[in-house]
């Protein structure tokens, strides 16, 4: 695999009706957006209440019921995101794990080194025999910062598509990649997938992000059979061209499979993974070409998402949610 794809596959309470969807995915960015005419930081995303926001070195990001969104601090964290990930992955998806994966049952590669991994913990998982009692990580984001990926190997996505083009000729925004996304069965619910998005839009006021982008993956890795998932993200939610990421050139796999006037719409949004409706939701859109990932029996494509052009209600929603401490 190139690129680890920010697949929990029923992740999103998928609730919002196919009609609306269909609105917010044929809403393209505003063309005052351009790469051009931003500067750094310069956005406005809601009103997240600053006593919520955690200092950059504060790693509890926030706290509903017995869960907490909060950011690895040791080693024994990231290999408990490691196993969560194999487990959804390996064991519940199609995923194929190498040698030292499998021995170790944990998903590793060289960029989980470099990169802040986002986790939810619950603070009243049952307890296993013979064990302590302790927190249990139930959801987990890989979060990677430009300035990071630059100092190391640069970005994971770069593998996939041609997201290299874009950051090097915008100095002027900061960039962070989103990636192996996963959340354990039990969690996949509403309350969960919230406190990862508040961590995510805590972490992006922090650092003052402006652009967040990564890999979404649709299962399967034959495109005639995601004709239509992958022709509707095509017609309606491409992204404009100074945002348009194409796929690596070897790697590229068309996605205008169908005409547009030919697309069931409401067909063709329900096929589409719950994260990906998601992220039309939050004002998403995607690039051009998709890539076939064999190794995690996925077809990949782009998510670009500048945060000046997020729904404000939403973080508004995950803000105020998220906010509230409860015992």
């Amino acid at each position: 695999m190139v690129q680890g794809p920010l697949q929990s596959k029923k992740a999103w309470a998928d609730k919002v009706p196919a009609g609306a969807l269909g609105a917010i995915a044929g809403k393209f960015l505003p063309s005052t957006w351009t790469p051009s005419n931003w500067t750094p930081g310069n956005w406005s995303v809601g009103r997240l209440p600053s006593a919520s926001l955690s200092n950059h070195g504060e790693p509890v990001l926030g706290r509903m019921g017995s869960l907490e969104v909060r950011l690895a601090t040791t080693k024994k964290e990231l290999k408990q995101a490691q196993r969560l990930r194999y487990r959804v992955f390996y064991d519940e998806m199609s995923a194929v794990p190498n040698a030292a994966s499998m021995i170790a049952r944990r998903d590793v590669d060289d960029y989980d080194a470099i990169c802040d991994h986002l986790l939810v913990l619950d603070h009243d998982a049952p307890r296993r025999p013979f064990r302590t009692a302790a927190p249990q990580v139930v959801g987990t984001y890989r979060l990677l910062r430009q300035e990071v990926a630059d100092r190391h190997f640069g970005f994971y996505t770069a593998g996939e598509f041609e997201i290299t083009k874009l950051t090097e000729s915008n100095p002027h925004l900061r960039f962070l990649e989103l990636g192996r996304s996963c959340v354990l069965k039990p969690y996949r619910n509403k309350r969960t997938v919230e406190l990862l998005w508040y961590g995510i839009w805590t972490y992006v006021r922090n650092h003052r992000i402006d652009v967040m982008f990564g890999c979404a993956s649709l299962e399967g890795t034959d495109p005639k059979r995601l004709a239509m998932p992958l022709s509707f993200l095509h017609h309606h939610a491409l992204s404009p061209e100074p945002w348009r990421v194409r796929a690596l050139s070897e790697r590229f796999v068309t996605m205008d499979r169908m005409p547009a006037a030919g697309l069931d719409t409401k067909a063709a949004l329900h096929s589409l993974p719950p994260l990906v409706k998601g992220y039309l939701r939050l004002g998403a859109t995607f690039g051009e070409g998709a890539v076939i990932d064999r190794q995690f029996g996925t077809t990949d494509v782009l998510v670009m998402l500048p945060v000046p052009t997020i729904n404000p209600r939403y973080i508004e929603h995950f803000g105020a949610t998220a906010n509230r401490q409860s015992a």
